[in-house]
Order: C-alpha cells, then structure tokens, then sequence
C-alpha cells in the first residue's frame, strides 16, 4: 500500500518561517490598502523565499498495516469460583478468540490475573497486560471478572486508555447470599476480661428475622446469640491467655447461600495482663529470701506484695510489743479479704506458728482449687511437726515430708520428665555447667510431674494442677546458691521465672499444647505433650474440606507436623483433645467480604475510557455481547455490542522525498518578481 504526503523541513525554526509570513501578510496588506505599485509581486517575491525556507517536499510512502491488539483478562480471584463464575469466564474467553480469529486485522493478548492476599488486585493485572501492548495499536480492553475488584484507582484517567474497557461482569445478579460484618472489633483485651464486639449479619433474602452467631475463644467451647438481621449487634467473648487469642464469629447459614465462606470471620485479640500481683510470704529470714525478692522485683509486669516474719508469736524476747518498730501483719486483709486479688501465692520457708489460723490456710486451699497459684518452696521446717503439709493445705500440695533432710553435696538434675516439659525442657543438658547444692528436704510426690530431682532420683522440684489452679513446691532451701554465683551458679532466674508463670497459666509454658504457624504457604504444627505419642493432626481447611496427618517426634515432648497451604482463611487443627486455629494469609480476606455479583465494580474505568459493562450471567453458555469493529473516535459501545475499535496504525517498509521547493530555485524565483516590481514602480 502506498501513500502520498506534503512533508515540510524547515531550513530554520517553524517559529521564525510563521512569524516571517506574518510580517510579510502585513507588509503586502499595508502596501495595498495605501494603493502602493508593486506590492504583488513583492507580495509574491516572499511567498517564494518562505517557501524556500519551509523546504516542502512530497513523500511517497510504502506502507504495511499493522493488526490492532485486544487485551482479554480473566480475574482468578477465589471469588469467581463461586457460582459458575469461572465457567462463564471460560466461554467468553472461548468466544472472544474466536471472533479474532475470524478477523484478519485483529490479535488478542491474553493474561489471567487478581489474585491477591488482600482483595482482587485486577487494575494491577490490567497495567501488566498493558505494559507490552503498543499504546496505537490497542483496540479494547475486555475483563472477564464478577466486578468484586479491591484497587481500582481514585483516578480512572491514571490508566490513559487509547480505546475502550468492556466488563464482562460473570454472575448471577439476583442470587442471595448471606454474610457477616464485623464493624468493631478491639485490638486488645484484658487477660480474664470480656471484650465487645459489633457484627451485623446482612441477607438480602431474609432482611428482617434473626440468625444465630456463635462465637468460639481459640478453637474452645461454642457461645450462642441470636441477633436482629442487618441492625448492629454487640457480643461478648471472654480472653483466656496472654498473646494472640483467635475469636471465631460465625453465623449460621441463609436460606440462599452463594457460598459460606463469608458466614465466617475471625478476630485477632492481644491478650494483656493488667500487672500480675505476688503474695510472698518469707517465714523466716534466711540466705535465700532477698534472691526471691530480686527476682520478682526485676520483671516490671508484677506487683510485688512481700512480708517477711520477722518476730512470730511463739517467740518470747521480753520486749514490750510498742517498743518493737514491727509492721503487724495483715493476716485478715490478706487471706481473707483480698486473697482473690493475687495471682501468685509463694510461701518461702514458713512453718506454722500459730501467724495463720486453720481458718486462713482452708483459704489458700480453696484459692488454688478455684483456680489460684501456690509455689512454697520448703526448708527444714517442712519435714517436722510446724509442716504446711500438716495443715489444710495438703489437700492441694503435691509432695508431703518423709522426715528426711539430706544436707550432702549434689547437683540439681532435670528429670526425664523434666526433659519433655516446657519449663525445664530448655535446660535439659547444661547440669554439667551447674554449681551444687548442699541441703535437700525428704519428700513422697503425689501429684504432677517431677521436673527437677537429685542424682539418686529424689525429687526437688514438682509441678503440679490442682482443681482449677497449680501449685508447685521446691523440696530444697538452696537454689539462692544459683542466683550467688557460687561454683559457677546456675539458671535460678531463667528456673524460677519460669516456674512463676507456669503457675500463672501462661499458655507458651503448657506442658500439654497445640500450637501451629503459616509461613512462606507451609503450615507447622507443633505439639507438646509430656507422653511418648502423639495423636494425628487432624485439619479442617477454610472450604470444609479435610486432611489428617501423623505427628512426628521433634524433640523430646515436642511433635511436629508440615504441609503446603493452598487455600485462604482459618484452619483448624485438632490432635486428640486439643485444638487450635491459625490463619491462612489475612484473618477476614476482603475477597470474602461480599461475594455477590457486582456490575458497577469497574464503572469509573468503563465510563473514562467508553466502553460499556455487560451482564453475561453464569455456566457454559453466557449470555455475551456482540462485537463489533467502530472507528477509532466513534462510539465503542452501545445496548447489546461492545466494540473493539479500529487504530489503522501501520509501519513504513520505504520512503522517497520529492522536494517542491528547491533552494536556487527559489531564490531566482524570488529575483525574478523583485525584478517584475521594479520594473512596474519604473513605469
């Protein structure tokens, strides 16, 4: 094909040529309106030196024509597998390549995309489809997607689309779904609090009426509400550990339902303790009473509470009681009033000297049977008749005396039990590295597990669940040795910090536990547990589909299980009585927040660029709308037909330049009609 143009070169600036015709158009206008001779053919004297300084020239040119280009994106999203969506999808698609193949002037470029963690990133699929299309050679846009679209831009115009976006919107317009909103949800709560949240349950089907939620803490026991359709409802859900604490909200199904993903969400709750308060109770003063105060003084979460009896009844001195600069100590207050307020009793070398009464002692049983912590770590008032295990609160101890003290040389010892219990398990192997102790009171366990024991197998250090709450006892008055660094000293802090927040039902220390991860699309299951086995990992993914996988042993107490991740939400885990739950990708994914069919999602990219947004319905056989091949600048779409317009673009194979105006020519020319107003000015 060939074509013919008047090309122009300008010997100087075009700005100068324009300027210098129009001096010249004012000069010939002035000369002819005073009536002045020659001013044609001056007039066109500089016709022919501009015409020289513009260098016009004829171009012929062979030219190829170019195909235009359409652009087809299929959104992926998890939301158009719902319904047919993708089935629709699919057959548009198949239809739109058969309509290229048909015309000659017309290629298709297709890429699937949307697909994201936080929504359906679609503008961002359409831009990298975009990048290597040539922008003259671009006859439409056309996206297959049911409209549920997460970025598209504030400025529509930020695309600059040379031609027309067509939305194939994939979907059923009239069908029901119902679904849960969460409009408010706190961040953090309170260990042992109850924190509010505001849901409301959306269904156009049933829009008046009740649905019933339930809420489940963790994986735990289920809370039932019945709430109002579509008003704001606030429910409650109790914290239980410190950390993070999944709060699942689901409400039951509707009765149209495009699918139940959307009946689910999930909240992330910080559990925070506000300040943990420790009663410590030293019966006597010994080496070991300021390392206890050290300790619990050092960790800025707890409020320390400490009284030290400095001068029982029993004792006989002949000092008159107004002399004494004493304190009296608030046995009523503590232990009768206020003894719910603690987290933490420690009673540190006491004995019973008539300071607390059977009353008091019946008390502290009750605290730790009601879901109190007990630590008393003992001395050898333990193994004689002034024992806290002859009182009351034996029912709750879990060693009592055998009568014996061994006061020999030896080396605290993790136990095999203590080995696969989260408290001790970290300072399994490093006895070599510990310094001795020299004192160790007889004892019979009872109850819980002995962690830490003497190199004969005696125990030292027991931990143990009583009722609702635990209690531990130390069977030795010697781990100040530790914290002085003495032959080297050993893990007192690390121990017994440990210990404390065993006792206070910190959920990391748990000695039986179910916790999992997602990183990097694997999810790893950990369980610990102080048996030998494991049961399976049972696990429900976010569709209701369900896996079951055994548990292999991963350190001692600790089983671990791994898989691939190719769905997104929440999982549930279970292993035996345990279970748990963990997100995959965002806890709400904003693809699941309405999942109905939405026509205008692409509206502000359809209408800036002209083209038009079709309803093509579900399944195999969609209803699509004609295509049609406009002019460039004509109207692309209109009721029933969208079009893909026509660029005419088309790349130069050769070029020859014929010049119109040639220098010398010009300028004799020129010369010769300067000479022709001379000669008529001389008449």
């Amino acid at each position: 094909m060939e074509a013919t143009t008047l090309a122009f070169a300008p010997l100087v600036p075009a700005s100068l040529v324009w300027g210098l015709a129009a001096l010249l158009a004012a000069i010939v206008a002035f000369a002819a309106l005073r009536g002045l001779s020659g001013w044609l053919w001056r007039g066109l004297a500089g016709a022919a030196l501009l015409a020289a300084l513009a260098n016009p020239s004829l171009v012929r040119e062979a030219r190829e024509p170019l195909t235009d280009i359409a652009l087809v994106v299929t959104d992926d999203s998890r939301s158009m597998e719902i319904g047919g969506r993708a089935e629709a999808a699919s057959a548009a698609l198949g239809a739109v390549r058969a309509h290229a193949e048909a015309d000659a002037g017309l290629d298709l470029v297709e890429i699937v995309g949307g697909r994201a963690e936080d929504g359906t990133r679609l503008v961002d699929t359409i831009r990298a489809g975009l990048a290597d299309i040539p922008r003259n050679r671009l006859a439409g846009v056309i996206v297959l997607s049911d409209g549920r679209v997460h970025d598209v831009p504030a400025d529509p115009g930020s695309l600059a689309l040379p031609a027309p976006l067509h939305h194939f919107a994939t979907g059923d317009a009239g069908a029901g779904d119902r679904r849960l909103v969460i409009e408010e949800a706190p961040r953090y709560g309170l260990v042992g609090d109850p924190v509010t949240f505001t849901l409301r349950v959306e269904d156009e089907t049933a829009a008046a009426g009740s649905a019933l939620v339930t809420l489940r803490v963790d994986g735990g026991d289920p809370i039932r509400a019945r709430v109002e359709i579509g008003s704001p409802v606030s429910v409650q859900a109790l914290v239980n550990n410190r950390g993070d604490n999944v709060v699942e909200i689901e409400v039951e199904p509707g009765e149209e339902e495009l699918s139940l993903l959307n009946n689910r969400a999930a909240v992330s709750v910080t559990g925070v303790r506000d300040r943990l308060r420790v009663l410590l109770v030293t019966g006597e003063p010994h080496n070991g009473a300021r390392a206890w105060r050290d300790l619990l003084k050092s960790d800025p979460s707890v409020d320390l509470v400490h009284f030290t009896i400095l001068r029982p009844l029993d004792k006989q001195d002949n000092v008159p009681p107004d002399e004494l600069a004493l304190i009296a100590f608030p046995v009523f207050e503590l232990f009768q009033q206020r003894l719910e307020e603690f987290d933490l009793v420690i009673f540190d070398r006491y004995r019973r000297r008539g300071i607390l009464s059977p009353i008091y002692i019946g008390n502290i049983a009750r605290y730790v049977d009601t879901g109190g912590a007990l630590l008393v770590t003992t001395g050898p008032p333990f193994a004689g008749p002034a024992s806290l295990a002859r009182s009351q609160l034996a029912s709750v101890l879990p060693a009592r005396p055998d009568g014996e003290i061994d006061e020999g040389r030896f080396v605290p010892q993790v136990s095999e039990t203590g080995a696969r219990h989260p408290v001790t398990a970290p300072l399994d192997g490093q006895e070599d590295r510990w310094g001795p102790w020299f004192r160790r009171i007889g004892a019979i366990p009872i109850a819980g597990e002995t962690v830490l024991e003497s190199p004969d197998g005696e125990p030292l250090l027991i931990l143990s669940r009583q009722g609702e709450g635990r209690a531990a006892i130390l069977m030795s008055d010697q781990a100040w040795l530790w914290e002085r660094g003495f032959e080297g000293g050993g893990p007192h802090d690390e121990l017994f910090r440990r210990v404390a927040h065993w006792l206070m039902g910190e959920p990391e220390l748990d000695e039986e536990r179910l916790s999992a991860s997602v990183a990097e699309g694997e999810l790893t299951a950990v369980r610990a547990t102080l048996s030998g086995e494991a049961p399976p990992l049972e696990i429900t993914w976010p569709s209701g589909g369900t896996a079951s996988v055994p548990m292999a042993e991963a350190a001692p107490g600790r089983f671990a299980a791994s898989l691939p991740v190719e769905e997104t939400g929440l999982v549930r885990l279970r292993s035996g009585e345990l279970t748990t739950v963990v997100s995959a990708g965002p806890l709400n994914p904003r693809e699941y927040t309405n999942l109905r069919l939405d026509p205008e999602g692409l509206a502000p990219l359809v209408e800036a660029s002209g083209g038009g947004a079709f309803e093509i319905g579900t399944g195999t056989d969609p209803a699509l709308p004609e295509l049609r091949r406009p002019r460039a600048g004509s109207v692309q779409a209109g009721t029933g037909w969208a079009g893909l317009q026509r660029n005419g673009a088309y790349q130069v194979l050769e070029a020859r330049r014929t010049p119109l105006a040639p220098g010398l020519l010009a300028v004799a020319l020129a010369l010769a009609l300067m000479g022709m107003a001379w000669r008529r000015e001389g008449r």
